[in-house]
């Protein structure tokens, strides 16, 4: 049997061992300071809100409307404005994020609410506000552009994170948490934690049936054919977040409506309206997507996103976490061409994808998504999965109603 090899011990002198406690607990002493030092101020962020007007405009009440061409216009132009202000001035390194929140008219004039993000100075709180208002006041004095603004209007106070995050997740379309990537569904990958917070799962009986996109606190877009086992909204529950299981956030159906003219078994107008029994409390993972105008545009070959919890095989299973998949609007008559499906694309469908396959939405992904951001990074729904020839197939791209073609019939349902 062998032995292990033990050495032997001796005792160290009373000073050199106080001198070593001494020394670990300084040492202990420093790291915590750094480490409170470094998380209680040089990671600290601060949040602001402010307005300011902007002159000569005349009145238009579309510039209060979030999803206008009129409201984008302009507040594209201030956001620029307000980046471009920051990036170059002596606190560029504090600053982090800026937007325009909300457009109010006036007579021949308009009302710019504001809301900025920026790191911690080490200057004191009320410093740094002035640097920041100095930055904004010198914006707004100068003459370059095209949108004359009155500096003596300029207010700018700190608000704390919730009313900031209250602030942003209160308007359609902006993700607070986002990935600096996208992915694919059929050949698809895993979303992120509130990466798509507007994405629900509409579930038959408990289990993950169908997607949804919330539109409001308690209306929610989807496809009609979700509902052909039942249209008791007994029988149905909506749940958000990115796992199916166990729910999160679960709320209870109140009313099913579906576009009237839909038949079963057929895909034309293949889109609902889902009431919920209670309103949805808005947070940094569960907030709406925006609708876009009736009359808007998104060309072929314009990149967009479709997502769900659908299979990733044609009769495979759903996925307990959420995927994603970037995919490109495809011309439609390129969709209806003999070798594609055929002159079957109305003009109220759009396909999406890739000619060549493999990425594409799949059984499970009904009745959800199919985002646009626009130049400002705000996310519309442009489409609503509907129908396509198995998953990922060559020359049959996924096939969506196109929301603007039924965003009158919507709003007629949901007011929104």
């Amino acid at each position: 049997m062998y032995r292990p090899v033990t050495a032997s011990r001796t005792s160290l002198p009373l000073w050199m061992i106080v001198l070593l406690v001494f020394g670990v607990l300084a040492i202990l002493g420093i790291t915590i300071g750094l480490l409170v030092h470094f998380l209680a101020v040089e990671n600290r962020t601060y949040y602001y809100q402010g307005s300011f007007k902007v002159l000569n405009i005349p009145y238009n009440k579309n510039y209060e409307k979030e999803t206008s061409p009129e409201n984008n216009y302009i507040s594209k132009i201030l956001e620029t404005k307000m980046v471009d202000a920051f990036q170059s001035s002596n606190i560029y390194r504090q600053y982090i994020n800026s937007q325009v929140i909300t457009l109010v008219p006036d007579n021949n004039s308009l009302t710019a609410h504001i809301w900025l993000v920026f790191k911690n100075s080490r200057s004191s709180k009320e410093t740094a506000r002035q640097r920041i208002e100095s930055v904004l006041r010198q914006m707004l004095t100068s003459h370059s552009g095209s949108l004359p603004t009155d500096p003596d209007s300029l207010k700018l106070m700190e608000i704390s994170k919730v009313e900031a995050e209250k602030m942003i997740n209160n308007r359609c379309g902006r993700r607070p948490r986002m990935s600096a990537t996208y992915d694919r569904i059929k050949g698809g990958s895993t979303a992120q934690k509130g990466e798509w917070p507007w994405q629900a799962s509409v579930k038959f009986n408990g289990r993950h049936y169908c997607g949804a996109s919330l539109i409001s606190e308690r209306y929610l877009v989807t496809a009609a054919h979700c509902f052909q086992r039942s249209e008791n909204p007994k029988n149905y529950t909506v749940s958000f977040g990115t796992i199916v299981r166990p729910p999160y956030m679960q709320h209870y159906v109140q009313q099913i409506i579906i576009h009237e003219d839909y038949v079963k078994g057929e895909h034309h107008d293949d889109v609902a309206v889902i009431l919920l029994t209670e309103k949805v409390v808005f947070t940094n993972d569960v907030h709406r997507v925006c609708l876009p105008e009736a009359a808007e545009i998104v060309p072929p070959g314009e990149g967009v996103v479709v997502t769900g919890w659908g299979a990733v095989t044609f009769d495979g299973e759903p996925q307990e976490l959420l995927q994603k998949a970037p995919v490109k609007i495809i011309d439609t008559n390129t969709c209806n061409a003999p070798e594609v499906y055929n002159g079957m694309i109305k003009d109220t469908m759009l396909c999406a994808g890739y000619l060549e396959g493999n990425i594409d939405a799949c059984q499970g992904d009904s009745g959800g998504p199919l985002v646009h951001p626009n130049s400002r990074d705000i996310w519309y729904l442009v489409g609503i999965v509907s129908w396509g020839v198995e998953c990922g197939k060559i020359n049959k791209p996924g096939v969506y109603m196109r929301v603007t073609s039924y965003r009158d019939w919507i709003a007629s349902k949901t007011g929104v």
